[in-house]
């Protein structure tokens, strides 16, 4: 059985590519007006959100780290919602991806992507390339090794001695990582070389496979198969994943500009953490309805995301796309594993995302 390519290869990239490839397509979404959109659960950003003239901003960029699914279901109703246009935007441009988003940033083709922070801890190790995460959507990276009950069974770290793993390229880094992070080495394990398309594993070619918590292990088991994930993050190889990433002269010339971009973004996320199911809508019927997307999988990835990967005890302290100093700790030491030595200073940038919760408190009740 063959099926649609994954995303999981994306996430390890090699730094000197990233910088040297550039985006040459992008779309609006604010050209999409759905249909039914859900009530905003924080109500309309001009009853909390300081004034602001109407595109005080002007036209703002935002390129995404993969293709208009539910993964980014919280843009989508933060577009779909009106609260990029209420926080003082003319226009917010959603790009698909695959991408990294290092060279749209640094070449200005994109004012925030949504990347991860391997990724963009390659750039800034490798090139010294200036940039910055200022928030995450996921706390807890979605990759796993997938495997069959009736196969490898995959359920601890242990269980992959001797296994056969199915490793994208891209990810070879990461899976090494993931082994020294757990005292073993790719001797332990056979690495056999794949793409994304999750076939080898199903054909019984490999004992398990690289892939994402919120797509092909749901694709795999909506397919018939009894599956068993061991999700690195919880496998001693935790690091935050769709990271809001700018340049540092960003930051220095267009603050106010971002804090609106995250106010909103923060919103469109309340919205989809507690209406997952319209998240999804949102992306197999509007924003994604050219790409096919299976409605039952793309609810069960918006349902997963929102349950397991966007949500912690850190955001229920402290609100939706904080990075703990203690989050941040365990993911330099993840990016250590990876042979990408930094400093928390290099990497993240948390002052613009606490300027929006000290000026709106009221977002940090997310969950209503």
């Amino acid at each position: 059985m063959r099926f649609i390519t994954g995303k999981a290869g994306r996430t390890v990239a090699v730094a000197t590519a990233a910088v040297a490839a550039l985006a040459l397509a992008g779309c609006s979404s604010s050209e999409a007006e759905p249909e039914g959109s859900s009530t905003g659960a924080a109500g309309t950003t001009e009853e909390t959100a300081a004034a602001v003239e109407p595109g005080t901003y002007g036209d703002f960029a935002v390129q995404l780290s993969w293709i208009k699914n539910e993964e980014f279901s919280g843009e989508f109703f933060a577009d779909a919602n009106g609260y990029y246009t209420d926080a003082g935007f003319a226009s917010v441009s959603l790009t698909p991806g695959p991408s990294t988003g290092a060279a749209e940033l640094l070449s200005g083709t994109a004012d925030v992507a949504l990347s991860d922070a391997v990724s963009i801890g390659s750039a800034v190790a490798a090139e010294e390339a200036p940039l910055k995460i200022i928030g995450t959507t996921y706390q807890k990276n979605p990759f796993t090794v997938l495997s069959l009950a009736d196969g490898g069974n995959i359920a601890t770290v242990d269980d992959m001695v001797g296994k056969k793993i199915g490793v994208q390229a891209s990810n070879t880094s990461l899976f090494e990582a993931l082994l020294a992070a757990n005292g073993l080495t790719d001797g332990d394990v056979t690495i056999v070389p794949v793409e994304y398309d999750p076939a080898p594993l199903t054909n019984g070619e490999v004992d398990g496979f690289i892939a994402y918590l919120t797509n092909e292990a749901i694709t795999v088991a909506a397919a018939g198969y009894d599956t068993v994930n061991l999700p690195f993050a919880d496998n001693g190889l935790p690091f935050v994943a769709e990271t809001v990433t700018v340049t540092d002269q960003s930051i220095e010339e267009n603050r106010d500009a971002l804090k609106a971009f995250l106010y909103a973004e923060i919103l469109g996320w309340t919205d989809a953490v507690n209406d997952p199911a319209e998240g999804a809508r949102l992306a197999y019927e509007v924003y994604g309805s050219d790409l096919g997307l299976d409605p039952a999988n793309s609810e069960a990835g918006a349902i997963a995301q929102a349950e397991d990967l966007v949500v912690s005890e850190e955001t229920v302290a402290n609100g939706l796309f904080t990075i703990s100093d203690e989050l941040q700790a365990s993911t330099l030491a993840s990016l250590a594993g990876a042979g990408i030595e930094l400093e928390a200073a290099d990497l993240f940038d948390m002052s613009l995302l606490a300027e929006v919760y000290e000026e709106h408190p009221e977002l940090i009740a997310y969950a209503g």
